[in-house]
């Protein structure tokens, strides 16, 4: 696969400057402000301060359809998120799957999906989006100003080290507990 780039304009200077940009994706989105849902973005900042090769990280309060273009040149994505649906049980205390493009509504809402988040990128570019996972680490409480929960906080390192695994790898998934 030929190396992608990116252009951004270097402010100290106005000249622009040719950044690579690395193989692996790791997407969260959250609002750090509203309990649990705080956990998608520790989990990038957690990622992120490991200085994993080849990783990048990005997040965001929700997905939207301009995100497509943070797919450019990524040879996978990791889509991490809280969720209230996500059933956490005692061997996986989160939820791990891969993802497909699709067209849904959720383009024109308040959530854009991931699955549309990857079809916008396959509309956009004429080919099939990056392979694409999405990691759910279920949550218990949401409110505004609230910290996360003790729980949740004991998902998320659960899923942190799992994810550092598979994040170091070339292929292959280490078992989810």
């Amino acid at each position: 696969m030929p190396l992608a780039i990116s252009w951004t304009k270097n402010t100290s200077s106005d000249s622009k400057q040719m950044n690579a940009v690395k193989r692996t994706l790791v997407f969260s989105w959250g609002n750090p402000s509203r309990g649990d849902d705080a956990l998608g973005p520790l989990f990038a900042q957690a990622i992120e301060a490991m200085n994993l090769p080849d990783v990048d990280c990005l997040t965001d309060f929700q997905l939207q359809i301009e995100h497509a273009l943070d797919l450019q040149g990524r040879e996978r994505v990791l889509f991490v998120d809280a969720s209230c649906q996500a059933t956490p049980d005692s061997a996986t205390p989160f939820q791990f799957g891969p993802l497909t493009a699709r067209r849904d509504d959720s383009y024109t809402t308040h959530a854009m999906s991931p699955a549309a988040l990857l079809q916008v990128f396959a509309d956009m570019e004429g080919q099939a989006p990056p392979p694409a996972w999405l990691l759910a680490i279920p949550g218990d409480s949401w409110e505004l100003g609230d910290p996360p929960s003790e729980r949740a906080q004991e998902r998320l390192d659960h899923a942190l080290r799992w994810a550092s695994t598979w994040l170091a790898s070339a292929d292959g998934l280490p078992p989810l507990h």
